[in-house]
């Protein structure tokens, strides 16, 4: 305790966000808090999206135009703000401690949608750009998700075994072609699919092609069922 607290005098805990003063690791300043788009309340039950009114089973907009392959989702922020700026951290900024926070407000979205005995399992990323970045950002909220739901975590449950350019300034259509066939099981895990419920992990939600195209790889390996959970869901994009 000593020892901790000693630690705090020296190197104090600070904002995840703009690195000022905070009570403790991991958390966001008031000020950065409050510009956080945290989802709550109604929300569609295929991708999170925030929803007018009240009711269970509701779909919004874009997951009524677009057949979602998955059975439920849930997104802890919008991809907005403070939000999108923690993401674009994980993702392209080291900033590797932001998955464990992120992996909380994750959880909270997802207690009551997530069965026991589920598996969690990122979205992968294909060996390349694996090698190039360093980490699979999905693969850290993945573990740490898990472990805040007392589940189990296959990182390598799937792979991609196509090298698909990036879909930034993709449009929807663009962005399904580009991935149809892209990711499959991975045949060393493939037995571990069926018959279970897979919980698929990723940082953020736009169109819904990656997700889609990672659903179908389980459902091709006999899963029981699948339930998407991201950090982040772009709402205005189909």
């Amino acid at each position: 305790m000593r020892f901790q607290t000693a630690l705090q005098l020296i190197y104090p805990p600070r904002c995840l966000n703009c690195g000022g003063l905070v009570e403790s690791d991991g958390g966001l300043c008031g000020a950065c808090w409050r510009e956080t788009p945290l989802i709550g309340g109604t929300v569609c039950d295929l991708c999170g999206t925030p929803l007018p009114g009240d009711g269970d089973g509701l779909h919004c907009d874009a997951c009524l135009r677009v057949e979602r392959p998955w059975d439920r989702g849930r997104a802890a922020l919008l991809y907005d703000g403070v939000a999108r700026r923690l993401v674009l951290g994980l993702k392209h900024g080291d900033r590797v401690d932001l998955a464990a926070p992120a992996a909380g407000w994750m959880a909270r979205s997802l207690r009551g949608v997530v069965p026991e005995g589920a598996l969690v399992a990122p979205v992968p990323l294909h060996r390349w750009r694996l090698a190039k970045r360093r980490y699979n950002q999905s693969a850290l909220l993945a573990r740490a998700l898990a472990r805040e739901l007392g589940l189990t975590c296959v990182p390598d449950l799937l792979v991609r075994r196509l090298r698909t350019p990036s879909l930034d300034g993709l449009g929807a259509e663009a962005r399904f072609a580009t991935l149809q066939a892209a990711i499959t099981p991975n045949p060393r895990r493939a037995a571990q699919i069926a018959g279970r419920v897979i919980v698929l992990v990723d940082d953020v939600m736009t169109s819904g092609a990656t997700l889609s195209a990672a659903t179908q790889a389980c459902r091709d390996a006999g899963a029981a069922g699948v339930i998407v959970g991201v950090l982040a869901r772009v709402a205005k994009d189909a």
